[in-house]
């Protein structure tokens, strides 16, 4: 079987692509290897500094976009701003996130992994749907985790954001089994209403970023420069492949996850495979989708499915 490379992707000048959390890791390789091959890249960030050095170091006219995922006020003036510098939008890559915090809230009282990594991207994908609803050719690609097939028996919808008891990294689980169930329900309605735009999901497997700061391991394994690590990861310019095989590959189709080929989704070139069962689980993604438009009071302009 032929593997997928970055010399498959096709020239992209003329397409316009906003990543999420762009200023580092596998955000930033993601965004250098579309901008390599054409298009025009935002970096939507919080930090806009970081974001401005990112952009400097891409270059080709890469631009930054102000953009606090744990802040809805934050998400509407970044939707604003999108709207007015840019009349169409070809990609969306859901990308930021955060991993294994302690407790903590966002600013909307929104526990912080699910509000960032969930409820932050549900609110800016429905903020700026207009602008690619009708793009021939546009994708929306949510950046989900391995972790996803962690969580024991899916959502858990009477205690959404652990306010029993938090476990980081349940709670982290938790919210990348969010991210898909909302791509492949955001899929259904994108079809439901004739949309051009297609929705998937992806994840960079075990890219060595700073993601895992929260790790108990993380700062030895980074000190030793990933070594204990390595023979189970794989750096962060090759686990965007996955992210951008999604956004720009011909043959990927809406509702489709790709994944790196290794063992447990670590590591290897990017290939399409089914996630778990609960991420595919029709109730589950029609619940949290009324849920999620309950908590941030964003409502998308597409038909319900049947």
């Amino acid at each position: 079987m032929t593997r997928w490379t970055a010399a498959d992707i096709a020239d992209l000048h003329g397409r316009t692509a906003v990543v999420t959390g762009a200023n580092t890791g596998t955000g930033f390789e993601t965004a250098r290897l579309l901008a390599e091959h054409g298009a025009t890249v935002v970096l939507a960030c919080r930090d806009l500094e970081k974001a401005a050095t990112a952009a400097a170091r891409i270059g080709r006219g890469a631009q930054t976009l102000h953009l606090d995922l744990a802040s809805l006020a934050s998400i509407r003036q970044a939707a604003a701003d999108l709207h007015r510098d840019h009349p169409k939008v070809d990609l969306l890559i859901n990308n930021a996130g955060i991993m294994r915090p302690p407790y903590g809230r966002t600013e909307d009282g929104f526990e912080m992994q699910f509000g960032t990594n969930h409820l932050g991207h549900f609110a800016f994908t429905g903020l700026i749907l207009d602008l690619l609803h009708d793009v021939e050719g546009a994708r929306i690609v949510t950046v989900t985790s391995p972790a996803h097939r962690q969580t024991r028996g899916g959502v858990d919808f009477t205690d959404l954001q652990s306010e029993r008891k938090y476990r980081a990294g349940s709670a982290y689980s938790r919210s990348k089994l969010a991210n898909l169930l909302f791509a492949y329900e955001l899929q259904r309605r994108l079809e439901a209403s004739g949309a051009r735009a297609a929705s998937l999901g992806a994840h960079p497997g075990g890219a060595r970023t700073e993601l895992n700061r929260n790790m108990p391991a993380y700062t030895l394994a980074r000190g030793a420069s990933w070594g204990i690590w390595r023979p189970i990861t794989h750096p962060a310019e090759i686990g965007a492949l996955s992210l951008v095989r999604a956004a720009v590959d011909p043959a990927a189709q809406g509702g489709e996850y790709y994944c790196p080929d290794g063992r447990m989704e670590f590591k290897g070139h990017p290939v399409r495979r089914e996630s778990s069962a609960e991420s595919h689980d029709a109730e589950s993604q029609r619940r949290l989708w009324l849920r999620s438009e309950q908590l941030t009071g964003i409502r998308y302009d597409l038909v319900e499915h049947s």
